[in-house]
């Protein structure tokens, strides 16, 4: 009997065939490089030389050139991110991936061609389909198939790191994939409170790998999951959603209404909320792509947002027309169901903000350090320096509170005090990391003067996505109130981040005093929501120092507690604070190599 034929195979050699092509035809010499940057352009020209310009930053390991992620991964992470250990070799080929010329390509590709809104075949037939470019497909390949959604699922020590580092590194390389994969990693806490759909379920999202044929997910190696929660007359306010579910037997129903977000419409099955009808509230279900008996399920793309970044990704707005779907958890517990898919994402879009900024000031030491102005390399000149190094402590604490809190999910199953510190520490980082990102953003490319402000750098594209993920799982205030709500419903968890804090005393006098200071937030009046964004400032702060103190050589911990905590020196613009820093040292171990 012949072997049976593996139609998922051969899609994806031919993604990748396509994938490549473009960038093959530009090729005959075979000692050129097909994804580097333009081989061999002329320097020499009739009316100048062309000199004082950096080389590409490409085919670099962004692991492993990249102190800060290594040093918070292996403290935060357990003996698999150490040396030899099989996160730590894993995310060594991850980033070797992310930084290579190739996959940089895809990037550029996958943003020059956004996806396109396919509604109907030439004959008028119902479609509502999204087409990417291959090299979208190639980026969703690299990250699926290196375990991006499936790592923390898997048992191993470290897995929830080793995810959030994976995010990280993606975020440096093309973040817009990122939406999908996270959710797909995300999804699986929620599954479990349907056992059933996470028997049939997870296995799919937890493949390991990418399959992006439009099919019923039971034909497909693997599959993604995505989201689709908000309407236009709720926004955040999702108990808000008039979303009808009709029950039509067991545990199915048909949906009928509208989302105003649903991002990456192409996943194969969406988390979804609305109303039972029967006054229960809202209630969650899963609304896969196809129906059980193989025919398509009504979910009409209505159109596609027009986004200011994250455009390699598609985002749309969708109606449900007596959609099929199956319940997951209680009837009235959506928000309870959804919670747990909350909370993972929102830890990604901390470990993304910090990848983000990490990204932008690798390109501004880059440039700086291969370009030349009044005879001095620029990251030689003492005002540049005292930018860089402060940027570069903001990149390392967010990116050390990352891995902290990452770490706090691996061990929060076995771990009570963990579990409790992660629920208040996810949505404070996510509150603060996140808003940092534009900032940082912005003066890295300002460190690039004109050339970090035209299109054909990296530059335009971080700073576009940079806002993103303050916005996406909830706002600033959305998080803010979300803070306050953890504190009066769960006093453990603040138990167990001001014990973190403490954990740190007696490193650096300004961080000492700064603990001091948090008592005051706990006296009687002194937290309501006109004060709960400054108090969410002051804890993370601190949680960010802790977290250096853990992982960072003194230099960036006590340049970090002195340019942040010290309130006779703190300024409001990176470089300006009088602070004592170390910027030599600091900038030195930032510097990607």
């Amino acid at each position: 009997m012949a072997d049976a034929f593996d139609a998922g195979a051969v899609f994806s050699q031919l993604q990748r065939i396509l994938t490549h092509a473009v960038a093959l035809a530009y090729s005959l010499k075979p000692e050129r490089s097909v994804f580097m940057a333009y081989f061999r352009p002329r320097a020499d020209l009739a009316t100048h030389a062309v000199t004082n310009q950096p080389p590409p930053l490409e085919d670099v390991n962004l692991f492993e050139g990249d102190a800060g992620l290594k040093d918070a991964a292996a403290a935060h992470g357990g003996g698999a991110h150490r040396e030899g250990g099989a996160h730590r070799d894993r995310l060594s080929r991850f980033g070797a991936r992310c930084g290579g010329a190739e996959a940089l390509e895809w990037a550029r590709q996958a943003n020059a061609h956004p996806p396109q809104l396919k509604s109907f075949d030439r004959y008028g037939q119902r479609l509502d389909e999204v087409e990417f470019h291959p090299a979208y497909h190639a980026l969703m390949d690299l990250g699926l198939s290196s375990g991006y959604a499936s790592l923390a699922w898997t048992g191993e020590d470290g897995g929830h790191v080793a995810h959030a580092a994976m995010v990280y590194l993606q975020a440096g390389l093309e973040p817009g994939v990122g939406c999908p994969m996270t959710m797909t990693y995300a999804a699986a806490p929620a599954l479990r409170h349907a056992p059933e759909i996470a028997r049939e379920w997870t296995p799919r999202i937890t493949a390991g790998a990418y399959d992006g044929r439009f099919l019923p997910s039971a034909d497909k190696k693997a599959a993604t999951m995505g989201m689709a929660m908000t309407e236009k007359q709720g926004g955040s306010d999702i108990r808000a959603n008039a979303t009808q579910a009709v029950h039509i037997g067991a545990d199915e129903y048909e949906l009928t209404g509208h989302k105003w977000f649903c991002s990456a419409p192409m996943c194969d099955a969406f988390l979804t909320l609305a109303q039972t009808g029967d006054g229960a509230g809202v209630t969650c279900f899963l609304a896969p792509r196809w129906r059980p008996d193989g025919t398509r399920n009504p979910f009409h793309i209505m159109r596609l947002k027009d986004k200011m970044g994250d455009r390699a990704n598609a985002s749309s707005e969708i109606e449900y027309h007596r959609t099929y779907a199956r319940r997951v958890g209680e009837e009235g517990r959506g928000v309870r169901t959804i919670i747990d898919m909350v909370q993972h994402t929102r830890l990604d879009c901390v470990a993304g903000s910090a990848g983000g900024m990490r990204a932008a000031l690798a390109q501004a030491l880059w440039h700086t350090a291969h370009r030349t102005a009044f005879q001095k390399k620029l990251i030689d000149q003492p005002a540049m320096a005292a930018v860089l190094a402060d940027l570069a402590l903001e990149v390392e604490a967010a990116t050390a509170l990352a891995m902290r809190i990452a770490g706090g999910f691996d061990r929060a199953a076995s771990d009570e005090r963990e579990a409790a510190f992660v629920r208040l520490a996810t949505p404070i980082a996510k509150y603060w990391v996140c808003k940092r990102q534009p900032g940082v953003v912005y003066e890295a490319l300002e460190c690039h003067g004109g050339a970090g402000f035209v299109e054909e750098g990296p530059m335009p594209r971080l700073f576009r996505q940079s806002p993103l993920n303050a916005i996406w799982e909830g706002s600033g205030n959305v998080i803010a109130l979300d803070i306050l709500r953890a504190l009066a419903r769960e006093p453990d968890s603040l138990e167990a981040v001001r014990m973190e804090i403490a954990g740190a005393k007696g490193g650096n006098a300004h961080l000492d005093r700064h603990i001091g200071k948090l008592d005051g937030w706990f006296r009687p009046g002194a937290l309501n929501e006109q004060t709960a964004r400054a108090f969410a400032e002051d804890m993370a702060l601190a949680l960010e120092a802790a977290a250096l103190r853990a992982s960072a050589p003194e230099a960036v911990f006590d340049g970090f507690c002195n340019a942040r905590l010290d309130e006779t020196r703190r300024a409001y613009v990176y470089g300006a604070a009088a602070a004592a820093v170390d910027a030599r040292a600091v900038i030195e171990r930032a510097l990607p190599r």
